[in-house]
This record gives structure tokens, sequence and C-alpha cells, in this order.
């Protein structure tokens, strides 16, 4: 192994040593402290540490870093204190996540650490994100993200890479390529010679480095970060280098021959380092030695205050108060609260009754009124979505945004929903506002990890927003088959941490996406295709907000209620206005995450029949979670049981007899009959 110190000093070459030996260090105590069962699982670095030390050296420290659970070095390197460190590896309330998360699943923000999920890939996508805040602010800053040789098989680092390379954005992937993804070798893994090879499929540059010479993995981080911020170019890095340990201490490593630790140890990134700076007399053995002692005591003090920490308080008001973040108050203008406790954005009303000016819009055009509005208010909000530049998008709801925000701004995506619903995180991490514009709300599932894993949990594992608008357009009735017609709401109002929310006016098209724009948190925005260019109605031509978590009474009824969104409002009122003869009191839930709980009570209470309409399919959807809340804390104001109108539990069909057989309006009448004569 040649070092090659170049015009390093002496004193920076023993802060070199010094900062690969205290990950080596800490790792070999949390090893002890594993069998003594004072924390429960460790990811070993051992063998790795001068990748993880190196790039951070190289890296000014409010560069971004998105490590995995094989970097301390980059922990330690970026100072953070090992007692707190160890708080977060017991799942104590005292570490960086308050115990809600596990090792290094966890981000910091003033150390400029984005923390990793389970997944792997999905935090690819998140570098591209704040890469591009740096660039948007002409800021001359790169962003490092880590993967493994297992997660280049991921189609997240195809995604993440491919966007990084056509945008040109000043990314710096690094691939620890340790010979192993748990126990999986790397020719049961990929077929290449090196995986730097694809780095050429991607139109960027790439070299193969050893990771384990602590001043090679420097000095490539040192020139591929000037060549990254110069020529506004991603890189790719990949670092041979082996893992002495198992995946986690509790695989083992028999599925290793062992003729390669033998070699691999050879090779071990301390002991040679050490070799090196002992024959260039940098440190002699003493010295080392009193490095060693420091450390070792460095450790013990901090062991000692880390295991002394304040016992965990479980208090669920916190923990349910904590999975979203809160809107500050942001300037005069005030009038009222939304959900949570949070507070509008500056000069913003809030609708209650109608506006001295207002204009007769299409449902479509309010949409795209309060984008365009939202995007004057909001220098830092950036659209992202397939076609949505000169094309307009398929609805042609951004059209003509391009000739007035800019492309920088207006932003054509490649067919990567996954990475691209990183990229907003990313941006949210720098300050930046997004909207992505799915094409239809089924190709959302392409992106359904970054939503559910690392938006909606984002806030609540570190306290870091998600300030992201997802808008979904989505619903049948236009005979579009099975993968352009989904109502697939239901599948995230399960996941705490978003919040959905979905019109079915114009007025309150614009006022909600508005809301959502403005709110700190992921909001899923759907809009129904057949309400585009179908329903119409007068929209405030100010910027105002309809609050998010509130329901909107439609119609006043005595003898059935009918509970409802999205065009299940429209089929309501429609069939009220057929059917004279019965009295329908018609709720527009607007928000199905949070719902507005209250108002579904009040609706109960005025009739004591209730009828709950949705067109999702029966099974699993909104109707059934809103008929259990009834039934459990308004039962004794109910006059019969609460009955779920829905479409059925099929894929959409193609045929329009087929498909209108399906949706929830075909039943609706019979379903009304039952109620009111039950």
């Amino acid at each position: 192994m040649h070092f090659d110190s170049k015009d390093l000093t002496h004193d920076q070459l023993v802060h070199f040593y010094k900062s690969l030996l205290l990950p080596r260090m800490i790792e070999e105590k949390m090893l002890v402290l594993l069998r003594q069962g004072k924390i429960s699982k460790w990811f070993s670095g051992i063998g790795q540490e001068a990748i993880s030390v190196g790039v951070t050296l190289a890296l000014d420290e409010d560069e971004w870093i998105l490590p995995l659970h094989r970097n301390l070095g980059v922990f330690t390197t970026r100072h953070m204190p090992l007692h707190k460190l160890l708080m977060q590896w017991q799942g104590n309330q005292s570490g960086y996540s308050k115990g809600r998360e596990r090792s290094f699943h966890f981000g910091h923000a003033q150390h400029h650490i984005c923390g990793m999920i389970s997944h792997l890939g999905p935090q690819l996508g998140i570098a591209d994100g704040i890469a591009l805040a740096h660039k948007l602010k002409k800021e001359n800053k790169v962003v490092v993200v880590f993967t493994g040789e297992g997660g280049t098989s991921e189609g997240d680092f195809h995604e993440a890479v491919n966007v990084a390379a056509v945008w040109d954005l000043p990314v710096i992937f690094v691939i620890e390529n340790n010979g192993y993804a748990l126990s999986t070798p790397v020719h049961e893994q990929y077929r290449c010679e090196a995986l730097v090879e694809k780095a050429r499929g991607y139109g960027i540059d790439g070299v193969k480095i050893d990771g384990n010479n602590i001043l090679g993995v420097y000095d490539t981080i040192k020139g591929v970060k000037q060549y990254c911020a110069e020529f506004q170019r991603p890189y790719l890095i990949e670092c041979a280098t082996f893992r002495m340990r198992g995946h986690e201490e509790a695989s083992g490593t028999k599925y290793v021959p062992p003729y390669l630790f033998e070699v691999w140890e050879m090779k071990d990134p301390i002991k040679k380092f050490e070799e090196f700076l002992l024959s260039k007399h940098v440190l002699t053995r003493e010295v080392m030695d009193a490095i060693h002692q420091d450390l070792k005591e460095y450790i013990d003090v901090e062991c000692s205050i880390g295991f002394n920490a304040k016992p965990m308080v479980v208090d669920s008001h916190k923990e349910l108060q904590e999975v979203y973040a809160v809107k500050k108050n942001e300037g005069a203008g005030v009038q009222s609260s939304n959900a949570y406790g949070a507070e509008p954005a500056p000069n913003t009303i809030y609708i209650q009754h109608p506006a001295d000016t207002v204009s007769h819009h299409r449902f479509i055009d309010a949409i795209k009124d309060g984008l365009k509005q939202s995007m004057h208010r909001h220098a830092d909000l950036i659209l992202m979505g397939q076609d949505i530049a000169e094309y307009g998008g398929v609805f042609k709801i951004t059209e003509g945004f391009v000739d007035e925000f800019g492309k920088e701004r207006v932003r054509n995506t490649p067919l990567c929903e996954s990475a691209i619903i990183g990229a907003s995180l990313g941006l949210s991490i720098k300050g930046y506002r997004s909207m992505i514009e799915m094409q239809f709300a089924d190709f959302v599932t392409m992106g359904f990890t970054q939503i559910v894993n690392n938006l909606a949990k984002m806030h609540y594992r570190w306290g870091q927003p998600a300030n992201v608008v997802i808008r979904m357009p989505c619903g049948a009735g236009v005979g579009a088959g099975p993968f352009h017609s989904q109502s697939n709401e239901a599948w995230f109002v399960h996941v705490p941490g978003l919040k959905v929310v979905y019109p079915s006016t114009p007025a309150d098209a614009k006022g909600l996406l508005i809301a959502a724009i403005n709110d700190p948190n992921p909001v899923l925005f759907f809009e129904h295709k057949m309400l585009y260019r179908s329903v119409s109605g007068d929209v405030p031509d100010a910027y105002y907000e309809t609050e998010i978590g509130k329901a909107r009474h439609v119609r006043s009824g005595e003898d059935m209620t009918i509970i409802t969104y999205g065009l299940g409002v429209i089929w309501a009122e429609e069939y009220a206005s057929e059917h004279p003869e019965i009295s329908i009191d018609i709720l527009d839930l607007r928000t199905l995450l949070p719902l507005d709980y209250e108002a579904i009570r009040e609706a109960v209470g005025r009739t004591g029949r209730v009828l709950v309409l949705h067109e999702d399919t029966l099974t699993g959807g909104i109707g059934g979670e809103v008929a259990a809340w009834i039934g459990e804390h308004c039962f004794q104001s109910l006059d019969a049981p609460v009955l779920r109108c829905a479409s059925l539990d099929t894929p959409v069909p193609f045929n329009l007899e087929l498909e209108n057989n399906f949706l929830a309006k075909a039943r609706l009448g019979e379903t009304v009959e039952r109620l009111i004569n039950y």
C-alpha cells in the first residue's frame, strides 16, 4: 500500500491518524458492550474506517454527507459527542432521535449529516435534492452519498445517478465495495468487472480506489470535489475494501472463506497507516501508545456519561404531537390557524365567506391559479414532474410556467419517481419547498418507499421537516383502465406523518393546494381528473388557504347524512337534487388525514343516519375508518347502522359499461334506500 502525503504537514497527518483510530477503538468498545447486553445491535465497520474518515476530512464541515450504518467515522470526524451517540445506540430519550430510531438511522442538520433508512437506496435521491439546492443557490458545494455494492443493484441507484447526470448535479457517489451484501458475494450481485464501469453508462466519470488507504481516499475526494464543484457534474467512486466482521454481529462470518480475512488483515487501514507514519518519523511508537491511551480515556469518560442518561419517560401526547412539524408564524396578517396548532403563511387568509373579488373557474384552472400564485409568493418553490415544463404536463396545468418562472424552477424529470421524491426531501433539507406532479396517481407506487418511509417519518425520526407536495391526478370515469384510474388515497391515510387532501370544488382545490405548499409536512394532494373540466365555480382571486384538517358542510338535511369527498360530493349533490323527497345532509371531508372528527360527530348528530360514500374500493377504504369511529364515539346518536357505499373490489375496468358498474355511484340509490328504510 503506497501512501503519498503530498503537502500534508506532520500535524495534519497526526490528526488523520487520531481521526482514523477513534472509530476503531469505539467499535472495539461497542463489541464488548454488545456482549454485556448494554447495546442491542451493532453493524461493524472495522476494516473500512479509511473511507468514512478520509471522505469526511476532505469535505467542508457544511457540506452534507449521507452515510450508512458502517460509517461511524463520518459521525466522529464531524465531532459528534460519543456520549450522545451512545444514548442514540441505546435508544435513550437523550439520543439524537429521542429513542425513536436505532443505530445510525438518524440525521443532524447542525453536523450536515442525513441519516439512512433500512432500504438503503432511497437516500441516494436525497443527495440529488441537496445538490440541486446548492446549484440553485450558486453555492460552490458538493454532496457525498454512500452506498454499498449491494445497493447498486437497487433501482434507486440507477435513478439517482441518472438524475444527477441529466441535471448536472455536484454529487459524489461513493460505493463501499466490501465484497458482501450481508452474505451475498459480489459474483452473485453483478457481472461487470468493477462497479465503477457503471459510470460510463450514465455519461459521467468515475474511479476505483483502494478504500483502505486513508491518504488515497482523502486525496481522491479532494480532487473530485474540486471537479464536481467547478464543472457542476456528478462523479462515481468505487472504494475497494473488506468487512472484517459480519453484516451485523448476530449474522457471523461463516459464509466468508477464511483466507480472505488473512489477505485483508494484511491491508488493515490502521496498521498500514501506522507503518507509514513510523517509517516517515511522523510518530514514534511511544507517541502512538500515548494517543491510544488518550483516546481510551476519552471513550471511558464518554461511556460513563452515556450510560448514566436519564431513564425513558413515555408520553403518548408528545409522541403524537411530534409526528408532524409545526408551521411557524412567519409574519403579520394571520387570521386563523390550521391543524395541529400550526400557523398560516404571511398575509394568508382563510376564506370563510365569498370574497369581494371572485372569478368563475373550472377545477383545473383553480389548481393552476393556486400553483401560479404560490410560485410568485415563494421564490424557493420548485416544481418537478414528467413533461411539466414546455409541454405543460399531460393535463396542461403547468402550461406557460416555464416562460414565466424558468426551467430552474419548473423542471422536467426523467421517468424516475423514487429519485425525484427523494430529491424533494433533499431540497427541503436545504430550506426549499417543492411540488411533484405524478403524471397519474397510479404511478406513485414507483416512489412508495420514499413517501411512506422517508417523507412521512423524517420529522418524527430527527426533527427534519419535509416541505413537499405531491399532486395526484386520480380517479375513474374516463375509460382509462386499471393503471390510470385508481383512487388510491387509502394507501397513504394509514401512514402517520403524511397529510392527505382531496378537494371537490374549485375554491377548495386552490385553497388546499396553497395550504399544502405552506405546510412543512408532506402533503398528498388528490385531484380527480373527472372534475378538471366538468366542475366550475366561483374562486376568490386572493391568495388564500383552505384549512387542512377541516371538513365542509355542503348541505343541510334531516333524514340522513352522506359523508364523502372528491367526486363523491358531486354524486351526493346530484342524488339529493334528484330526490327532494329525502332530506339529505352532506359533509365533504376535504382532508382525509387528519380527519375532522368534530365535523363528523356533528354530521351524525344532525340526522342519526349515516352513509359513507367514496369512489375507492370498499375493503380497506376510508369508509371503514369513518364508520368504525362513528360506531365507537357516536353510537348513542345513531338510529341505524352506518352504511358504506364504495366501488367494487376489483381493479378499475376499461370498458365504460363495466367501469360504470364498478363505480360506487351505481349502488348509491339502493344504499340510500336501505338506510332510509331501516
